[in-house]
């Protein structure tokens, strides 16, 4: 039985970078939303720092991770992202789901 894979990326916004950080990760939102086997996809905002970001990705399979990672949106957001931020990526398998 899949469980999905989950991806947690943490996104701390290099100076001056916040806002333009957060608009490219808020126009991101719908597509990858909308990508078959995208399960969730979701930006939060660090209470104690407003300008670091986690994305939270839940996919049904390693096919549709390697799907988005080849999509126009996420090669767009590869190209920008190392003049934006200092990110940190994991890719997850279940260990107990309960």
């Amino acid at each position: 039985m899949s469980t999905g894979v989950k991806i947690v990326a943490v996104l701390a916004a290099k100076e001056g970078m916040g806002q333009a950080l957060e608009a490219l990760l808020l126009g991101m939102a719908g597509a990858c939303r909308a990508e078959p086997g995208n399960l969730r996809w979701d930006v939060w905002r660090d209470q104690a720092d407003p300008t670091r970001f986690v994305l939270d990705e839940l996919y049904v399979d390693d096919a549709a991770v390697t799907a988005h990672r080849a999509s126009a949106h996420f090669v767009a957001y590869l190209a920008r992202i190392g003049d934006l931020a200092e990110r940190t990526a994991l890719v997850l398998d279940p260990a107990d789901l309960g």
